[in-house]
């Protein structure tokens, strides 16, 4: 039976997973959640209302993390997003989490505070949004070198983690090419990925939606 995707294809979180459909080229169908419809239906499926959620036959899949690990188990291809050697795993789930916890956190911070009438912004809530980026940015910077992706020389799933939430990070909080050359430059062999760089185009026209406005780098 084909896999169905419930997702929005400007969502980072929902890039994640959709990194890893293309990446494998697994069959799939996917349905755009929009508007209170929208979310109505995905809340049939999953009561948080929060995508992306996978549907394969009966089962209902929800968490970009868990959602790839259940493709790499069910649905595996070319690309194994999790090494079988256990200690190896365990640093690809530690930079995932690195990147959904300390990249996607404080950066969707600073972006859902640019959504809120102006008498309900946090200011130091961004400026400690942006203090925490910027902590990041500077221990990836060490953490990458020598690396062409997160954990060595083999794209995984943490990778597909990396490519949305720095992706969106630069644009709220720039990676400076001359101050963090060695993550720049990742965040670049991210994008000329295939799969990721189907995803940016895919996501194009959604960019006038982005409330600090897109760059035009990207």
């Amino acid at each position: 039976m084909a896999l169905t995707l419930l997702s929005h294809p400007f969502a980072s979180y929902c890039q994640k997973v959709l990194i890893a459909l293309y990446e494998n080229g697994i069959p799939f169908t996917h349905e755009v959640i929009e508007g209170d419809a929208g979310f109505a239906r995905l809340a049939t499926l999953w009561p948080p209302r929060q995508f992306p959620v996978l549907l394969d036959g009966s089962r209902t899949i929800a968490e970009s993390t868990t959602i790839i690990e259940y493709l790499d188990v069910h649905h595996p291809g070319a690309t194994r997003w999790l090494p079988d050697d256990r200690a190896a795993a365990i640093d690809v789930r530690f930079m995932d989490r690195v990147f959904d916890h300390h990249v996607q956190t404080p950066m969707q911070a600073i972006v859902g505070d640019a959504l809120r009438p102006p008498e309900r912004r946090d200011p130091t809530g961004v400026a400690d949004a942006r203090a925490q980026l910027d902590t990041i940015y500077a221990w990836l910077e060490q953490r990458l070198s020598g690396r062409p992706w997160a954990c060595g020389g083999t794209f995984t799933l943490a990778d597909c983690a990396g490519g949305p939430a720095l992706f969106y990070a630069d644009w709220v909080r720039r990676i400076e090419p001359a101050r963090h050359p060695t993550l720049h430059a990742y965040r670049e062999r991210l994008k000329a990925r295939p799969a990721f760089a189907r995803v940016i185009d895919e996501a194009r026209r959604y960019r006038p939606y982005f409330p600090l406005g897109a760059p035009d780098r990207d």
